[in-house]
């Protein structure tokens, strides 16, 4: 018999109980399919022609990050770490206030109140959609089939990234909407504002959950990769929740004000404030791990990925260099190497890569097929070993039988003779 998950109802339930009843669920409910009910006319999609607006598009190389900055989309080579441009495109009137990838497109927010859509694997502008009124604050993919979008007009957008329609908008927050994030489940996202609030929204059904009242605003909120814990930033503090209880278990206090912050590992976070430093913690501690000076101007965004075994820390400052870290994760108090380093000349505002997974496939099914053919060719060798080694054998015991048969033809012929006599006397 299938298993049916009972929706929630979550307006009469404190934040503690709702939180043990969202993680209790976890495992057994469906993936998060907002509801379409009363959901507005699809926002338009503005289709743009190929190569509008400067840059070449195609031949990118194989194995590359695409680095999303000010007004500038640029891809850079991995291998061997080298930082190479590949093109410049002015896609928005005003600066970029948002970024965003998945495994096909790159999505940008601007202060213009548009999110421009790339189609990477088709090198192309894919086109713009035009459902907010207002700074396009926070965008953030579940997956390869939704996006959402918070902006200064208080809504967040549901989309459709197969056909970019707007499944359905939200009157989120009533000020500015700062950030939001998805749980790594799909059925949850928590949003701060300029009102003072957190807020919980079941996106399973596509309605609020729970309404949590800050003492200022927060301007960043973000998941751990296992969805246990939750942070928020306000100023310069980072409160961590946990999520069964949705109380504060550690508070993490900076000097400068926190321009941006990402979880490195479940326990990890990589703090980035108004000034040049990188800081490690631990959520669990609160204690600072490692710190050390990235750039010579503020910070303004910090990404992270992992290829082939290493863990790179992609930074982006005001003073328009873009620099790329290994990380160790084994000695997290080491100062992070500098792998490789590009200025754009330009004023960062945000940073996302993206990471061609096609080319990573195929360069591991080049490996496996490698491999799989050494093998087999092993194989193939042992068999042949094994019967030059059988057909030696066999000679051999022909050879013996060719032997001992004339001995065996003397013995039997007198034993012959004396049957053939017994037989002949009865």
């Amino acid at each position: 018999m299938a298993h049916t998950t009972k929706p929630f109802y979550c307006k009469r339930l404190s934040e503690e109980r709702w939180m043990k009843r969202f993680t209790n669920q976890i495992a057994c409910a469906n993936t998060a399919r907002p509801s379409s009910e009363g959901q507005p006319p699809p926002s338009p999609l503005i289709p743009l022609p190929r190569g509008a607006g400067g840059g070449k598009r195609e031949n990118l190389p194989p194995s590359s990050t695409g680095f999303v900055s000010v007004q500038i989309l640029l891809h850079v080579q991995l291998h061997p770490w080298t930082v190479v441009p590949d093109f410049t495109h002015h896609a928005h009137s005003a600066s970029l206030s948002a970024v965003a990838v998945n495994s096909r497109y790159v999505v940008t927010g601007s202060r213009d109140e548009t999110i421009q859509i790339y189609d990477m694997k088709k090198k192309i502008e894919h086109g713009a959609l035009l459902q907010h009124n207002g700074t396009i604050t926070c965008l953030e993919f579940y997956g390869t089939a939704h996006l959402l979008s918070g902006a200064e007009d208080g809504l967040i957008c549901i989309w459709n990234t197969k056909r970019w329609e707007c499944l359905k908008s939200i009157k989120a927050h009533k000020g500015h909407v700062t950030s939001l994030s998805i749980h790594p489940s799909g059925k949850l996202a928590l949003s701060v504002g300029t009102d003072k609030t957190l807020r919980t929204w079941n996106l399973v059904e596509g309605r609020s959950a729970f309404i949590k009242n800050l003492k200022q605003n927060a301007h960043i909120i973000k998941w751990s990769p296992d969805g246990e814990k939750y942070v928020t930033v306000i100023t310069n503090k980072v409160d961590i929740y946990q999520l069964d209880t949705a109380s504060i278990t550690g508070t993490i206090t900076t000097e400068k004000r926190i321009s941006s912050l990402r979880f490195i590992t479940d326990s990890i976070l990589a703090i980035a404030g108004d000034d040049e430093i990188i800081r490690f913690y631990s959520c669990d501690s609160q204690k600072c791990l490692c710190e050390f000076k990235a750039h010579e101007n503020r910070i303004k965004d910090i990404y992270s990925f992992e290829r082939e075994g290493q863990h790179v820390i992609v930074t982006a400052s005001s003073d328009g260099y873009i620099k790329m870290w290994n990380l160790d994760l084994n000695k997290i108090k080491d100062v992070p190497s500098l792998l490789c380093e590009v200025n754009t000349k330009a004023r960062l505002t945000c940073l996302a890569v993206w990471l061609d997974q096609a080319s990573e496939t195929k360069e591991n099914s080049d490996k496996a097929e490698t491999s799989v053919q050494a093998n087999e060719d092993e194989k193939s060798s042992i068999v042949r070993k094994n019967k030059v080694c059988r057909t030696d054998r066999s000679d051999k015991m022909a050879k013996r039988k060719r032997k001992i048969a004339p001995e065996k033809q003397k013995l039997e012929a007198p034993l012959q003779k004396k049957k053939k006599k017994r037989n002949s006397s009865a």
